[in-house]
């Protein structure tokens, strides 16, 4: 099956096409993960993007039905250099061409991945357009500079629709360890018990990985989700604790609905912790702005510094906006910085219970050096009380 990826400035690429027949547009990024496939191509925040893997060999361990981050995958086509031909994996269920074919997504493999991330990183990120299918190459270009990401709401389209209590009956969210040697497959990974889930909070869904509501149950947090397009009066009626603001798609200065319920929220004095595109949101919510990144950060090795500690975290990461660090009021300080381009990483209210960062705590897979953070979420909301 042939295949071609166009970019809005001209260029095309061809190669071998796998997955589903057919063809999307989307803004091209690129991802540095080495591993964690699976969980990227189900990450609501790639909602409207074609990814492209730098790692060259992709698909070796399959893809299974317990890791997934949402209810389904969001990327709109995938870029790999190769995918390989052999699944290799005691807990895989499918292939990733399978996979792919199965949600209605086309891939491309074969092409120069090296050379398109060049280009990502010097031009910037570009639109493009993916096809398994016959079309000529203008066609394709065309298709592609057609194409609009910047200042639509993606968010309306990954966001849950209905409120729901998170894992009520405690069995999706306990970590595991895998026990070697054991020759019963079922009965390799150990499950770790949950301690009580005796802090209430509601978690606002903007495009919310799953694994961030099982690191919320692993700390003892009792989650309502609620749709991003909840308002502030359906957040307190749960009289929660504290509040969580996910990571989600997009441009976050298309969400004005979404800016005005965290302004509400912020003068209740709740405790409040957001991630990603709830750091964006809470930014805005400040009175700040954001801007586009050059071609983002999206990948597993990320450095941040915390600037009230002094230590370094390596991060896992997936935006391409970021906060305007100039834009914020006094009131609001920045605590966490990217030492590869300095951009803001995190934000602390100096006077309110509430804190952001922009990477992803709840890694998986991943680097866990940010994982306390959701301690530092409990421990918030256990002084105020």
């Amino acid at each position: 099956m042939k295949a071609i990826l166009a970019l809005e400035d001209g260029s095309v690429f061809h190669g071998v096409g796998f997955g589903a027949k057919a063809s999307a547009c989307g803004e091209v990024c690129f991802n540095t993960s080495m591993t964690g496939y699976q969980e990227i191509l189900t990450d609501p925040s790639y909602k409207g993007q074609i990814v492209t893997m730098t790692y060259p060999l992709i698909g070796n361990y399959g893809v299974n039905t317990v890791d997934v981050e949402s209810w389904r995958p969001h990327v709109a086509g995938f870029v790999v250099r190769e995918v390989s031909p052999l699944v290799s994996n005691w807990r895989a269920d499918a292939s990733l061409p399978d996979y792919l074919e199965q949600n209605g997504i086309p891939g491309i493999q074969g092409i120069d991945t090296r050379a398109l991330t060049k280009k990502l990183r010097v031009r910037g990120a570009l639109n493009g357009f993916i096809s398994t299918e016959e079309i000529s190459d203008a066609e394709a270009v065309k298709r592609a500079k057609e194409f609009v990401f910047l200042g639509v709401d993606y968010v309306k389209e990954v966001t849950h629709k209905q409120e729901f209590a998170w894992d009520a009956k405690d069995e999706s969210s306990a970590a595991f360890d895998l026990v070697r040697g054991n020759a019963s497959l079922d009965a390799r990974a150990h499950r770790k018990p949950l301690p009580p889930a005796d802090v209430p909070i509601v978690a606002f869904d903007f495009g919310m990985k799953y694994n961030i509501l099982r690191r919320l149950r692993q700390h003892g947090f009792r989650t309502q989700v609620l749709p991003a397009t909840a308002t502030a009066q359906d957040a307190l009626k749960h009289k929660p604790a504290g509040i969580f603001l996910s990571n989600g798609p997009g441009d976050p200065s298309a969400l004005d609905y979404a800016v005005n319920t965290v302004s509400e929220l912020v003068k209740t004095g709740i405790p409040i912790f957001g991630i990603c595109l709830g750091h964006q949101i809470l930014g805005q919510a400040f009175g700040g702005k954001t801007f586009k990144l050059k071609f983002g950060h999206r990948g597993g090795n990320q450095p941040v510094k915390d600037l009230e500690s002094g230590k370094v975290e390596i991060t896992s990461q997936n935006h391409g906006f970021a906060v305007d660090a100039q834009s914020l009021p006094s009131d609001v300080t920045v605590n966490r910085i990217n030492l590869n381009d300095q951009t803001v990483e995190g934000l602390r209210h100096k006077s309110k219970p509430i804190y952001c960062v922009q990477y992803h705590p709840e890694a998986s897979p991943g680097p866990h050096d940010s994982t306390p953070l959701f301690a530092e979420f409990r421990e918030l909301i256990r002084k105020r009380g």
